[in-house]
């Protein structure tokens, strides 16, 4: 796995984002309107994170769609959500394909009705070729089960001999989790004024900038991810180091 330099530099952008898109609900209520209305209007912070992405230079931009935990909602905005997913996969797959955007899609799909993984699969292998930006969605995904499920891929190489328990590093478990293709995320952003990570990339934000935002998601614009970006740009990333380690290195 590609390995993250040790010092940002200003006016540097992230290799790679990951965004907890929350606030959806809380948006809708505060218009008065019911929660799937606030799930729709934040498709559309959806495309504007991928347009200043593709346009700054971003590698992968990386989103929570729908957490492990989030099953334990009204079985209406459950379902509204899957009608939502499978409408914007089918809808968006072209325009993203014309973009040079690849969409790679990361968590349990066995829970998934067979039509929502078909249109999943589908969306991947038509997007394959995209270079411009990678977009991984986050769907029935927690970070503990992406542990385990590397804990697991580990165990059967040892049972088949291919590795021995005491030879185990954290570049192993590193390469057995579901973003092994991409490098770690540089910066996190969470909107809707939480500030926790929610079992999100837990393993893989050990050393992430994490950026917290007012705003709820629907009304996190283009604008907000650039603030954002600057706000990465003037830290110091010393992964360990001292700041004058960090300086004699540059």
């Amino acid at each position: 796995m590609p390995v993250t330099p040790a010092g940002s530099v200003a006016g540097s952008v992230p290799r790679h984002v990951a965004i907890i898109m929350d606030g959806n609900n809380r948006w809708a209520r505060k218009r008065l309107l019911p929660g799937v209305a606030g799930h729709k209007a934040g498709v559309d912070a959806v495309k504007a994170m991928i347009e200043v992405c593709a346009e700054d230079g971003v590698e992968v931009l990386t989103l929570f769609a729908f957490s492990s935990e989030n099953w334990r909602r009204p079985d209406e905005e459950v379902g509204a959500l899957m009608e939502l997913f499978l409408s914007a996969l089918r809808r968006e797959v072209k325009r993203l394909r014309e973009n040079g955007i690849r969409l790679c899609i990361i968590g349990d799909r066995s829970r998934f009705a067979p039509e929502l993984r078909k249109a999943m699969s589908d969306a991947e292998a038509l997007t394959a070729e995209g270079r411009r930006l990678t977009l991984v969605v986050a769907a029935n995904y927690g970070g503990q089960w992406d542990i385990a499920e590397a804990a697991k891929k580990l165990a059967g190489q040892v049972v088949e001999g291919q590795l021995a328990i005491d030879q185990i590093t954290e570049q192993h478990v590193e390469a057995a989790l579901s973003t092994s293709s991409w490098p770690l995320p540089d910066l996190c952003i969470r909107t809707g004024g939480e500030h926790r990570i929610s079992n999100f990339l837990l393993w893989q934000l050990a050393y992430a900038e994490l950026y917290f935002s007012d705003l709820y998601w629907p009304d996190f614009k283009k604008e907000a991810l650039r603030e954002a970006f600057a706000d990465f740009a003037r830290r110091q990333r010393r992964f360990g180091k001292t700041s004058e380690q960090i300086a004699a290195d540059s």
